[in-house]
């Protein structure tokens, strides 16, 4: 079985954080904190990344099993961020017993655009993934500029987000390839439909990964979503708007 590294704080109702592409558990920290006073939060590192030893092939369906794995045997609230949004869509539809909650932050059930649906450039992810095999610090680097664009204060939020991204050793760029394959091509949006659990979207205003147009195709699929909208926020609003973020899962957690 794969070893995938996991940390829990605080006590209370189940919360378990998954990060997004080419990230780690670390970046969870503050935001896991504030949380924490509430909840009992479980912070995972995707298999590849951070502590967390790989599976082969990195898919939704590999991951989300090593991770369900790793987590007690009960059900808990789920929240996922950019990639990890999928990653727990996949795991309330292949392991619903296991899942109470879901809680997508700037996260979406199908990461490209598709037609109507709001989404990233496929030749923008394209272009990533060409990059990645020439130079990948240099295309982590890039991908975070995109996740900080729109802030006020952009080169200091830069900076911090470098600095604790930077704190583990990137993921095997083979890993990183076989991600960037999932955001481009798993799309979720008939399960997300069919699921019969509350659940969460936060967008970020000024996202420019996962646009707020979006939103209003989410809501088309499953209207009884508890929608918020977090205001000058870019794709990482745990770090750049953490009281905001904690209100608006307080909310849904406590209803």
């Amino acid at each position: 079985m794969t070893k995938i590294h996991s940390e829990t704080f605080g006590q209370g109702k189940s919360i378990v954080l998954v990060h997004g592409w080419a990230m780690h558990s670390g970046l969870w920290r503050k935001f896991a904190e504030a949380l924490a006073k509430h909840y009992q939060v479980t912070l995972l590192d995707l298999p590849g990344h951070g502590r967390s030893g790989a599976v082969t092939p990195f898919t939704l369906e590999t991951v989300g099993e090593a991770l369900v794995d790793t987590i007690a045997d009960e059900s808990s609230c789920w929240l996922g961020w950019s990639l990890g949004a999928e990653v727990v869509l996949e795991i309330a539809c292949c392991f619903p017993e296991r899942v109470n909650k879901l809680v997508l932050l700037a996260g979406t059930p199908c990461f490209v655009q598709n037609g109507s649906w709001p989404g990233m450039d496929r030749q923008v992810l394209e272009s990533f993934a060409d990059s990645l095999k020439q130079d990948s610090q240099a295309t982590l680097l890039q991908f975070l500029s995109l996740q900080i664009k729109g802030l006020v204060d952009q080169k200091a939020a830069f900076q911090e987000l470098k600095a604790i991204v930077f704190e583990s050793q990137a993921p095997d760029p083979q890993i990183l390839q076989e991600g960037l394959d999932v955001l481009k091509q798993v799309d979720l949006r008939a399960e997300f439909a069919s699921l019969k659990i509350p659940v969460a979207v936060i967008l970020g205003q000024l996202d420019t990964l996962v646009p707020v147009a979006v939103a209003g195709k989410m809501q088309e699929l499953l209207p009884e979503i508890d929608l918020t909208m977090i205001d000058r926020s870019g794709h990482v609003p745990f770090l750049s708007h953490q009281g905001p973020v904690v209100s608006a899962i307080r909310h849904f957690m406590d209803k």
